[in-house]
């Protein structure tokens, strides 16, 4: 059993982002009074979401994935999906590379005539 504080400091994340990520339905921890008491599943979900979240999956897609969870059948559907959103990310990622160096280019033909036209204007001081 984990205190919010506990799992906030293990994940270097605030108790702030935990509540919400509980708002959201990610998580579901007892209640001992007024205290949150996070399960081992908690503390695992939170895991997931946080490197769900590096991988840059929304925490619609987390959900999706975390709900799929199966021991029983060896969570293939759950592993399926999951390569099915990195094939996506992937896609999107080498999309978001193309257009990167597209603007490179783009920058560094306009820095040219930049500079040839300000080689011309010094010429014509």
């Amino acid at each position: 059993m984990y205190g919010i504080s506990d799992l906030a400091s293990e994940f270097a994340v605030t108790t702030r982002t935990i509540r919400f990520y509980e708002e959201q339905g990610l998580l579901k921890p007892r209640r001992k009074g007024q205290e949150r008491v996070y399960s081992a599943r908690d503390r695992v979900t939170l895991k997931l979401i946080l490197r769900g979240k590096r991988i840059g999956f929304s925490l619609v897609e987390c959900k999706e994935l975390i709900d799929m969870y199966d021991p029983r059948s060896g969570n293939r559907k759950q592993l399926k999906r999951f390569l099915e959103k990195i094939e996506e990310r992937r896609q999107q990622l080498d999309r978001q590379l193309a257009d990167i160096q597209q603007m490179q280019l783009e920058l560094q033909a306009a820095e040219q005539r930049c500079r040839t036209a300000l080689q011309d204007c010094a010429t014509c001081e």
